[in-house]
């Protein structure tokens, strides 16, 4: 149910840059979402849909560029995509491992007319 509020801080974000740009229409919005954020798209989509009901940003669409998880060991430096729970460095087997990237949830870009 998270997704709401995520997709209320979109949507509020979006229509301010856009009527700070003097913009009679939103266009699109491309999120940046990584694969650990905790977000699913088809929720945030469908709530971005409602929100934008009756404003600018109606029938705007919304792209989602995704991120994969990924991890550097801090023993070696190797970059692993772990797959399951156990987050193992697959060269040297250390579980000191830090997450580098999957977690993003930004907007990226927003167009208008």
């Amino acid at each position: 149910m998270h997704e709401l509020e995520i997709t209320r801080s979109l949507v509020n974000i979006a229509l301010d840059e856009a009527k700070k740009a003097n913009a009679s229409k939103l266009t699109s919005v491309t999120v940046v979402l990584g694969e650990m954020c905790g977000a699913v798209d088809d929720s945030v989509a469908f709530y971005f849909e409602l929100m934008t009901k009756d404003t600018i940003g109606e029938g705007a669409k919304i792209n989602f560029r995704k991120v994969p998880m990924q991890a550097k060991c801090c023993q070696c430096g190797n970059i692993v995509s772990p797959k399951d729970i156990f987050w193992e460095c697959d060269r040297c087997h250390s579980m000191e491992i830090e997450m580098i990237s999957g977690k993003e949830l930004y907007i990226e870009s927003i167009e208008v007319d």
